[in-house]
């Protein structure tokens, strides 16, 4: 019951309209009593009058009756319109509110989970939910108020009988809410294996040219199958006890049928009750059995909806660690930016410690390794830094604090004298620009994935952009131009072409800061050594901070930054830093050169 306060808390929309839904469900189900009590009226007033068979009084009540059943209808009609359009535009905004609050999570969080199972919190969770209230809500409403509208007129005609129904169902109600609670556990599992089968699939097929240059088919399709089976079990699992539930109704259903004929003939016999009343009543009895049935399986359709209710909203009970200070923040000073880190010191939560933390004794709590220690710098605005160093050194992390893909867990990053996280989002995002490294391009033409960067580029605007970038020849070249379609992550490209649209991404839309996390790693020489001339010009007059690879980058930067083991070792132009014998930096340089030999 929590979890649906909540869910309907987050979900005002499922209120709008809901008095004039429940009216016209309320008289859908009184019409529904309206056929027993015709019946009883056709058979002890009409067939059954004093003078003989009465045509007129069983005239008057099958008009009746067709009357009562064509409003019922209606009502019926309308009141699930209203429900279908209320449900879908409510849990049309659960997705959106969904999908932008794991947008809005750290990159750390995203890298936590595995993507498929964020993805089926907005999809099938969302689905499930949905298709409750979509049927079995609908179906739920109907089935208590014909409970309630058939239990009324039952007590009426022999409230007798009455008590012998609602003596046969207790057991079975005593029994049915038992096994609701532990099909609440059997549902929550299978959200969740539902949500790793979907992680597997999605896996599987984005890492399919991996899977097939390795040969590793046959272990990819065990790991998908050993996901598929456990869904499959955790469903069956539900499913048992669902239909352990479904039994016991059908079991209290037959009970007091029995019963009511039994007792009914008994108090027929005695005067009590008229034939047309024991046979209204059994029709009512039907009437009350059959949702008190259905009720039973739209409980476990309910459960598997609280379930997907449940993982939604434990995605939207986390809070942002990088979060937009919105109208508490501030925007960026005009102009080009200089950037400050302030004895900045990083750890990725969770990480395994070093072998001298370990040795100190020291838990995971207290002390983590550092990707970065105590880095204290500046970088005049309008200069272009390079930042070097090995494999795992820091670099990206560098450029992820820089542009608040994350938060330091010491010190502060400022932009222009202003700490970043109090800089609101749209401010950062339109004056701050990252090219990462893998260049990713959505499932849209070359120029739509420019135009990401500065949607309102015309035609001649974004020719004049690939002209400037030195592409002109590149983008001629391609099928059909700037309009040729990229596929998925933009895998109709090759890796170099996908890092030139990338990059020409970040030129139009023309940044104060721009970071280049190893943009130029998989380009080609010959392409790279034409950006390298275009990029030149570009980063001109703007702070440039490029994490470099190759170090062709460090040589045609203002300054180099070297970081080896999370700290700053060295810190100049290329030309001194590479005259510094046995350095950090000579060697590394000495290394690349050695490979491009």
């Amino acid at each position: 019951m929590n979890t649906l306060r909540r869910g309907l808390a987050l979900s005002p929309e499922l209120r709008a309209g809901l008095a004039g839904t429940l009216f016209f469900a309320l008289v859908s189900m009184a019409g529904r009593a309206a056929v027993p009590v015709a019946i009883q009226q056709g058979i002890d007033r009409g067939l059954r009058a004093p003078g003989g068979p009465d045509i007129g009084v069983v005239s008057t009540v099958v008009a009746a009756t067709v009357a009562v059943l064509a409003v019922t209808t209606l009502c019926g009609y309308m009141m699930m319109r209203r429900l279908f359009t209320v449900s879908e535009t409510a849990l049309a905004n659960v997705r959106i509110r969904t999908f932008r609050h794991i947008h809005d999570l750290s990159m750390l969080h995203q890298q936590s989970e595995r993507r498929g199972s964020l993805v089926s919190r907005v999809t099938s969770d969302v689905d499930q939910i949905t298709q409750f209230l979509q049927w079995g809500g609908v179906i739920l409403l109907i089935s208590l108020g014909q409970v309630a509208v058939t239990t009324i007129v039952m007590a009426v005609y022999s409230w007798q009988l009455t008590l012998v129904v609602f003596a046969a169902f207790l057991p079975a109600a005593i029994v049915i809410r038992a096994f609701q609670r532990r099909l609440a556990g059997a549902y929550g599992v299978v959200r969740q294996r539902t949500g790793a089968m979907l992680a597997a699939v999605s896996e599987s097929v984005v890492g399919a040219e991996v899977i097939r240059a390795y040969g590793v088919s046959g272990r990819t399709a065990t790991r998908l199958n050993e996901a598929i089976e456990g869904q499959r079990k955790a469903q069956q699992r539900a499913l048992r006890l669902s239909v352990t539930g479904f039994s016991t109704g059908e079991l209290a259903a037959g009970i007091a049928l029995g019963a009511v004929v039994v007792l009914g003939v008994l108090l027929g016999v005695d005067g009590q009750i008229s034939i047309g009343q024991l046979t209204a009543f059994l029709f009512l009895v039907t009437l009350f059995v059959q949702p008190v049935q259905i009720a039973t399986e739209v409980l476990n359709e309910a459960q598997n909806a609280v379930a997907g209710w449940r993982r939604v909203l434990d995605v939207l009970d986390i809070e942002p660690d990088v979060a937009d200070p919105a109208a508490d923040g501030v925007d960026l000073p005009s102009g080009p930016l200089d950037v400050r880190f302030d004895h900045v010191s990083f750890a990725y939560p969770g990480a395994p410690l070093s072998t001298e933390a370990r040795a100190s004794g020291a838990s995971a709590s207290q002390q983590s390794p550092r990707v970065l220690s105590d880095v204290d710098l500046e970088i005049p605005a309008k200069t272009r830094v390079a930042v070097v160093g090995e494999t795992g050194s820091g670099k990206t992390t560098f450029a992820k604090l820089l542009t608040r893909l994350m938060d330091p867990s010491e010190g502060a990053v400022l932009l222009s004298g202003v700490p970043l996280d109090r800089v609101r989002f749209a401010s950062l995002r339109s004056r701050v620009v990252m090219v990462p490294q893998d260049g990713f391009l959505f499932d849209a033409t070359v120029a739509e994935n420019v135009r990401f960067g500065h949607p309102g580029l015309s035609d001649d605007q974004l020719a004049l952009a690939f002209a400037e970038l030195g592409l002109g020849d590149w983008v001629e070249s391609l099928p059909h131009g700037a309009e040729t379609p990229v596929g998925e992550r933009g895998e109709a490209l090759s890796v170099g072409e996908r890092q030139l649209v990338a990059l020409a991404r970040a030129y139009v839309a023309d940044p104060d800061l721009l970071v280049l996390d190893e943009a130029t790693s998989a380009v080609d020489p010959a392409t790279e050594v034409r950006l390298q001339r275009t990029l030149d010009a570009v980063t001109r007059g703007r702070t440039t901070v490029a994490i470099a690879h190759r170090l062709s980058t460090a040589q045609a930067a203002d300054e180099v930054i070297v970081v080896d083991k999370g700290e700053v070792v060295q810190r100049g132009p290329h030309a001194k830093l590479v005259a510094e014998p046995d350095s950090v930096y000579a060697r590394l340089f000495a290394s690349w050169l050695e490979q491009t030999r």
